[in-house]
């Protein structure tokens, strides 16, 4: 499953309409807006990249949308594949348990599981 938040961009004139019109379809979730920036926030869920896409262009084609921009986008399956790499490496890099490194040589970057030796 893919969630994706996505900002619709329009004159401040057309935020109910599109709202109006982005609630009374299925293809998205209605968060928030600014009306006087005249940008509207939603949600689309869909089981792959292209279901994203299909629900994206058809709010690309409501009238009076200038632009609709993709901001976050979650996959199930990246988050699966990242968790199943956190389980199967080391809970200790192997640089902090070799005697013959000095502390002085380990230094930190964010990330002590790619400073392997």
């Amino acid at each position: 499953m893919n969630i994706s938040s996505i900002v619709i961009q329009t004159k401040p004139e057309y935020v109910e309409e599109i709202i109006a019109t982005c609630e009374a379809n299925d293809f998205c979730d209605y968060h928030f807006h600014d009306i006087e920036k005249g940008k509207i926030v939603v949600t689309i869920e869909g089981e792959n990249l292209d279901e994203e896409m299909s629900k994206m262009k058809k709010i690309e084609k409501i009238p009076h949308v200038i632009c609709a921009d993709m901001m976050m986008a979650y996959s199930e399956d990246e988050l699966d594949a990242e968790r199943e790499k956190l389980e199967q490496s080391p809970s200790v890099p192997p640089i902090l348990n070799d005697e013959n490194v000095a502390l002085k040589d380990i230094v930190y970057k964010g990330d002590l599981k790619k400073k392997i030796h």
